[in-house]
C-alpha cells in the first residue's frame, strides 16, 4: 500500500485518528494515536517516542526512538471506539532516530530471522490456534458459560460475543477458518488461516486486541492468561509451521511414511532440540507452567507424533493432493507470549536443525504421560522446563 492509497482511504472512510501500534518485549500492545491531519508527516517521517519506560527497551540515555509504520498494515477498525471516533491503525517497527533497526524491537527481531531464511530461499508460514477465556468481570472468577468442546449453546452469551468477534476480524480482512467452544468452561477459539510469519504475527496482535475490545463492548472480560482456572484445561497457542520455496512446500515428501521430507525432519528435530532453550519465550510467565502439567492436553515431554497429543510436536496426516498442507504443529506455546519473538524462535530452531542436518528421533504414538521415567529415558524423551526459573536458566545458556 502506498502513502497515496492510505490517504485516500483515510478520506473515504472518514477516519479521524490513526493508532500507531507496536509491542514491548513481553508482547504488550503499545500505541500512540495521532490526528488524521498528521498522517502525511507520520507516513513520510515516522513518529518519535520516549522508549525509556517501555519494558525491555532503552535506558534513559537512549530514550529517543522512532516508530516507522508498515504501510501494508493499514486497516480501519470497523466499530466505534472512544465515543464514536473512527480509528485506523498502522503497525510499526521501532528504530533509532537515524532510521536504523532498534535491536530490542520484537518485530525487527522476527524480520532479521526471516531475512536469514529468505537468503536460503525459504518462506516461513504459521497458523496459530489462540484460545482464551471469558469472565463476567476483570476482578472476579465468575465464568460467562459452562459449555464444553464444540458445544452449541444458542442462547449463550459467550457464543454471541465470539461470533461478533469473528465478524469484526473478517471485516478487517483477517481470514478465519473456524470458531468454536473449547474443552474448558467459558473457553473459546477462533482459528486463523495460515500466513507468512510476519503478517501472522501482526494478525495475532490484532486478534488479541479485537477479542478483548469486543468483550469490553459487551461488558465482559476476555483473557489470554495460560491457566486462569485450576483443574481445567488452560489456553494454548498451538502453531502449525511449514517452510515454502516459492509455491512448493519443502516439508512434503510423497515417498516418506509420514510424508516428511529431509528438510521437514531436520526442522522438527531442531524444534525438539532447542525447545528447552526458547521455552522462556513461548511460555514467559509463572502462570504458563501451571498449564504445562500432565492431564490437561498440554505437552510436557519433548517428542513428536502424528495423532499423539501428549507430544510436543505433532505432524498431522497429509491427504493426497493436499501437499501444501503438510506441516508440523508446535503445541507448548501459550497465547500470552510475544508472537514476534516466539515465531522467530520457531524459525531459528528449525533453520538450525536444517543447518546441522539433525536426525529426527523415532516417532512416539504412545501416551507419554502413561510412561514411567525409565521408559521415557530408554526412548530418549526429555522434559520441557518445569518452571520459569528453569526455563530462564536454559535461555541464558542458549546460543540460538
Amino acid at each position: 500500500m502506498t502513502i497515496g492509497e492510505i490517504k485516500k482511504l483515510v478520506k473515504e472512510k472518514e477516519v479521524q485518528a490513526i493508532s500507531l501500534w507496536f509491542t514491548d518485549v513481553l508482547g504488550q500492545l503499545k500505541t500512540v494515536t495521532v490526528s488524521y491531519k498528521e498522517i502525511n508527516d507520520v507516513l513520510e517521517n515516522g513518529k518519535f517516542i520516549d522508549g525509556s519506560s517501555i519494558e525491555g527497551f532503552s535506558r534513559i540515555q537512549e530514550s529517543d526512538l522512532l516508530l516507522l509504520p508498515d504501510f501494508n498494515t493499514f486497516a480501519v477498525i470497523p466499530f466505534d471506539m472512544n465515543g464514536g471516533t473512527k480509528i485506523a491503525r498502522l503497525i510499526c517497527d521501532v528504530a533509532y532516530p537515524d532510521g536504523s533497526p532498534f535491536e530490542a524491537c520484537p518485530r525487527q527481531t522476527l524480520k532479521r530471522v526471516l531475512q536469514k531464511a529468505e537468503e536460503k530461499g525459504y518462506t516461513q508460514y504459521c497458523g496459530p490456534e489462540l484460545e482464551y477465556f471469558y469472565f463476567k468481570t476483570p476482578e472476579g472468577t465468575e465464568l460467562l458459560d459452562r459449555g464444553g468442546y464444540f458445544d452449541l449453546l444458542s442462547i449463550d452469551e459467550g457464543t454471541k460475543i465470539r461470533e461478533r468477534t469473528l465478524s469484526i476480524l473478517e471485516k478487517m480482512g483477517i481470514q478465519c477458518e473456524c470458531a468454536h467452544h473449547e474443552v474448558a468452561p467459558s473457553s473459546h477459539e477462533i482459528g486463523l488461516k495460515y500466513k507468512e510469519a510476519l503478517e501472522m504475527a501482526d494478525t495475532v496482535l490484532t486478534y488479541k486486541f479485537i477479542v478483548k475490545a469486543v468483550a469490553q463492548e459487551h461488558e465482559v472480560y476476555a483473557t489470554f492468561m495460560p491457566k486462569p482456572i485450576a483443574g481445567e484445561n488452560g489456553s494454548g497457542m498451538h502453531t502449525h509451521l511449514s517452510l515454502f520455496k516459492g509455491d512448493t512446500n519443502t516439508f512434503y515428501d510423497a515417498n516418506d511414511d509420514y510424508s516428511l521430507s529431509s528438510t521437514a525432519r531436520s526442522y522438527v528435530a531442531g524444534l525438539l532440540k532447542y525447545a528447552p532453550e526458547f521455552t522462556m519465550v513461548a511460555n514467559q510467565y509463572i502462570n504458563s507452567y501451571k498449564r504445562l502439567v500432565p492431564g490437561y492436553e498440554a505437552p510436557v515431554y519433548i517428542a513428536w507424533g502424528r495423532a499423539n497429543r501428549t507430544a510436543l510436536v505433532r505432524v498431522p496426516a497429509t491427504r493426497p493432493g493436499k501437499e501444501k498442507a503438510c506441516r508440523a504443529e508446535y503445541r507448548a506455546a501459550d497465547p500470552a507470549c510475544n508472537p514476534y519473538l516466539t515465531f522467530a524462535c520457531f524459525l531459528g530452531a528449525g533453520l538450525k536443525g536444517i543447518e546441522e542436518n539433525l536426525e529426527l528421533m523415532p516417532i512416539q504414538e504412545e501416551d507419554i504421560f502413561e510412561m514411567n521415567n525409565k521408559e521415557r529415558e530408554e526412548k530418549g524423551i526429555m522434559a520441557l522446563p518445569g518452571s520459569l526459573l528453569e526455563a530462564k536458566d536454559n535461555f541464558e545458556k542458549s546460543e540460538l
